[in-house]
């Protein structure tokens, strides 16, 4: 392996072709964290948004370069861009930096010795949280508590039984709770996310549960399960996109079989209503609270 990208850069700057994806984001790519140090000669990397992500990525990454390796790194300027000059002058680089399309762009030369890896490394990794009582990591969803949708529906959730799914698993809350009863035969667990499937293994020892690193908008359509629970995403790239959680609502009816039973929470101005409604024979609201709402469909 000689050269890594990680995401998805605008075409606008030339992402190189052939390069091996890093992003735990893209399922199926190779992670940064299992590159041999000084392996790789050139890092593209589309920065992630969130500060201790985007300084644990860039670190993972010039672990992964030789020394006179190439790092190209860019990042929208309100979305991490305006800090990268001064985040890749913390690690010792020097690099030339530039300004297109609303991003900012450095290049650098990794130099023989590069500072602060080991901090960065082990800021961003993996990390067990006593409060949560999980293990979790920066830049999962929610990553260092229960969000607020997730715990109204927890509130509201029954006993459930049968085989499900939870599409958007995370770091495992909702399936924690699923699992506690003894009727359930199956819990699938599904995220974009490897690092939230990689914590959700750790979190869930149970031989009830089966986890896939997959987008759940790609499952086939079995029409086989009992339940569906889910806290769909409603942003990509930062902006919001109501047709991520309508996708969620109409893979779980084709994971549904007839009579089945999808429970669902949403941020209350999400209109997810006409999708279930298309797809399910029955909707029940079960909750409105803090800005949010938990909905039970039957297939």
């Amino acid at each position: 392996m000689t050269d890594i990208l990680y995401g998805r850069p605008p075409a606008v700057f030339d992402p190189p072709t052939g390069a091996t994806q890093t992003s735990p984001l893209i399922p199926g790519s190779t992670a940064l964290e299992d590159l041999a140090p000084g392996s790789v000669e050139t890092a593209t990397i589309y920065a992630p948004p969130g500060v201790v992500e985007r300084r644990y990525t860039l670190a993972l990454a010039l672990r992964a370069l030789k020394p006179g390796g190439r790092l190209d790194v860019m990042a929208p300027k309100d979305k991490g861009g305006s800090r990268l000059k001064k985040e890749l002058q913390g690690f010792g680089l020097t690099f030339e930096e530039t300004a297109k399309a609303h991003h900012r762009r450095a290049i650098a030369v990794r130099p023989e010795t590069v500072v602060g890896l080991d901090e960065a490394v082990a800021t961003g990794g993996p990390r067990r949280i006593a409060e949560l009582d999980a293990w979790t990591q920066p830049g999962v969803f929610a990553w260092d508590r229960i969000d607020p949708g997730s715990a109204l529906l927890l509130r509201r959730l029954p006993e459930l039984s049968g085989a499900g799914a939870d599409l958007g698993c995370g770091w495992g809350a909702l399936a924690r709770a699923v699992l506690v009863s003894p009727k359930v035969t199956g819990l699938r667990l599904v995220d974009l996310d490897r690092r939230a499937v990689e914590a959700a293994k750790r979190n869930i020892d149970d031989p009830r549960a089966a986890f896939d690193w997959t987008d759940a908008r790609l499952l086939p359509d079995s029409g086989d399960l009992d339940f569906v629970v889910a806290n769909p995403p409603f942003h990509d790239g930062g902006a919001e996109d109501r047709r991520l959680g309508q996708a969620f609502v109409r893979k779980a009816a084709g994971l549904l079989r007839p009579g089945g039973v999808l429970w669902v929470v949403a941020n209350r101005h999400l209109p997810y209503e006409n999708e279930i409604n298309a797809a399910f024979k029955r909707m029940t609201p079960v909750a409105d609270a803090g800005g949010y709402k938990v909905l039970e469909a039957t297939r």
